[in-house]
């Protein structure tokens, strides 16, 4: 059922409740059956009832009331008599009325009288327009001016759009020229778009006769499908109407838009109405609310003959809209898809080291940015010894640390294997670090406590409380109460992390300072609509300044003479490790590393994410 007819349904509940409270509000003799019986007519849609209570002539006092109703496509009417003051054969009832709109609209309350006087004994009321608001004269009707605002955009950085321009199909009606046809335009429209066509009917005839009333809104495809039917269809013409809804890169954040179907209006309920622009994923679906904001709407009377505005009786601003603005820089964005063109099973996310706000989000064909690249639950692999190597640092153990690199090694019954290794190799602790040597790494998860592990994953926001407005997953750790526990998470085998999560991992390394993501910089407060509400940011955390250094260090010499030589790139120095992903059956690999203040994460599977990474640093100093 839709909100519409369930405030149908709750003001006809309502009557006897407002009728009771009429006949108890005074004693006989008085008027006051003639206010009941008048108001709980008008109220409750039983016209016949109100119209008795006239001294006009029944015909004409039922059609101004349902007329009423209809001018204003009013949901509901509800009335409280305030005073009944009688003098003689006259008497005044004072009355409040409250008039339900529809459409998300405030209530329209004003407040008006009833005259009555005695005929033949019985009270009637005095029938004029004006008591149905007494700025309503004879040869006026009410109409509803609805002045809606065209969608905001979603912008980067700079401020520039991330949606380009796409022809949109406006079809609709202008009232005056319609004449009788304003049922049949109705009837089959609605059965042509599946809009309710009570819902169409009441657009048009509710709305000044000379002004083009939307109805609904097609894309081309729908639109050259259907178009001779519309075509067919009496008074009905079309506008084209340009809006920026085609999403450029990152598309999948940004997101879809559609026009509003009957689908989604049964759906959605609220603000919408057939014609308007619905969010369909990413940022435009979270964000719906706030880059629609609310239709202007006013109350006015009409001129019957002329049809030109006479007043306006009421007026409500609407929630004005505004652009959603992002932190994604659309030159990074570009490298970041140039990194990955042409590519399968491949996700990068690219991070400010020293804000936490996200640059880039890009994703193969077959994956999904939001899905895959921020909330994706992966395998954190030997990434994750970024992380234990902290822990590590500050529990003593030196880069130069001698470590055996055995083809195998069992830590607490817990195996591991080094894959392409048939004998051991003795290196130190950075140069197992750099080649990302799984059986050297786990052999030191007796120097350091499941605690240790902890917070140092914790540190690097690894399962803090951060949300962005679409799904993401800041990773979890899993059980750390055993060597083998402890072992399996250094080689990333119990831990899950997202692209995201080790690109923002990256930063903290590269500037001193873990940063909670950001992505949206407006609006602060998130869209009461939105499925995914942002949570409060947890506070940056700055990494022990005493191992610091060496951490950066073991970083760099992943590229200088470690496994992820392929992400070098001219310029300004590239610092990260290639880290395999063990224990699992797909092949899949991370690079997690930095160059200046731009920190990546590139997830890929069955190819080496180091070479995506130098690509994507190439793009970024040789933009085309």
């Amino acid at each position: 059922m839709s909100a519409r007819a369930r405030r149908v349904l709750a003001a006809a509940a309502s009557v006897v409740v407002a009728g009771t409270t009429l006949t108890g509000c005074f004693e006989e003799p008085s008027a006051h059956e003639a206010v009941r019986d008048f108001l709980v007519g008008w109220q409750s849609g039983d016209y016949e009832l109100a119209a008795g209570r006239t001294d006009g002539d029944p015909a004409v006092v039922r059609k101004a009331l349902e007329d009423t109703r209809v001018h204003l496509d009013a949901a509901s009417f509800r009335f409280r008599i305030t005073s009944l003051t009688q003098s003689g054969e006259e008497s005044t009832a004072d009355f409040a009325a409250e008039v339900d709109l529809g459409e998300n609209n405030s209530l329209w309350e004003y407040t008006s009288k009833l005259p009555l006087h005695l005929v033949n004994g019985v009270w009637k009321v005095r029938w004029s327009p004006s008591v149905i608001h007494p700025q309503l004269k004879e040869g006026q009707r009410f109409a509803v001016d609805p002045k809606p605002e065209l969608r905001k955009q979603v912008l980067d950085r700079t401020g520039e759009p991330l949606q380009a321009d796409t022809t949109l199909y406006v079809a609709g009606v202008t009232p005056a020229t319609l004449g009788d046809n304003a049922q049949k335009a109705g009837e089959q429209l609605a059965a042509l778009t599946g809009f309710a066509q009570d819902r169409l009917l009441s657009r048009i005839k509710s709305a000044p006769p000379s002004t083009f009333v939307p109805l609904v809104t097609f894309g081309w495809r729908k639109y050259a499908s259907i178009q001779s039917k519309l075509d067919d269809i009496p008074g009905v013409t079309v506008q084209k109407q340009e809006q920026p809804v085609a999403p450029a890169p990152p598309e999948q954040i940004v997101g879809r838009v559609s026009a509003l179907t009957a689908e989604h209006e049964q759906k959605l309920g609220g603000p919408q109405r057939a014609g308007d622009s619905v969010g369909l994923s990413g940022l435009q679906k979270a964000y719906q609310d706030y880059l629609t904001g609310s239709t202007q709407t006013s109350v006015i009377t009409l001129d019957l003959k002329t049809g030109e505005q006479v007043a306006e009786l009421k007026k409500w601003p609407g929630r004005p809209n505004a652009p959603v603005e992002t932190t994604i820089d659309s030159s990074i964005q570009a490298a970041a898809e140039s990194a990955l063109a042409g590519t399968r099973s491949a996700t990068l996310v690219a991070v400010k080291a020293r804000t936490g706000e996200v640059l880039a989000v890009s994703a193969s064909d077959d994956l999904n940015e939001e899905k895959n690249a921020l909330a994706g639950k992966y395998p954190a692999g030997n990434a994750f010894s970024i992380i234990a190597a902290e822990a590590l640092l500050k529990k003593g153990v030196k880069p130069s640390q001698p470590l055996a690199c055995p083809p195998e090694r069992s830590v607490g019954g817990a195996r591991f294997e080094q894959a392409g290794l048939t004998a051991s190799v003795s290196q130190s602790f950075q140069s197992s670090f750099a080649r990302s040597c799984v059986t050297a790494l786990a052999s030191l998860a007796r120097r350091v406590s499941g605690d240790d592990l902890a917070k140092s994953a914790a540190d690097f926001g690894i399962g803090k409380p951060w949300k962005l407005p679409l799904k993401s997953f800041s990773g979890k750790v899993g059980d750390l109460d055993s060597d083998a526990d402890k072992a399996k998470a250094i080689a990333g085998q119990n831990v899950e992390v997202s692209p995201l999560s080790m690109a923002l991992v990256a930063g903290a390394v590269a500037s001193g300072t873990w940063h909670p993501p950001l992505l949206v910089t407006k609006p602060t407060t998130p869209d009461p609509a939105a499925e995914v509400l942002p949570a409060t940011p947890p506070a940056p955390v700055a990494i022990d300044a005493k191992v610091l250094p060496a951490l950066q260090s073991m970083m760099r010499s992943g590229v200088r003479s470690g496994s992820a030589r392929a992400a070098a790139a001219a310029g300004e120095p590239v610092s990260g490790i290639v880290a395999p992903v063990t224990g699992k059956s797909k092949n899949q690999a991370w690079f997690v590393g930095w160059q200046g203040d731009v920190a990546v994460a590139v997830l890929a599977e069955n190819a080496d994410p180091a070479a995506y990474a130098g690509r994507f640093f190439a793009a970024i100093r040789d933009p085309a």
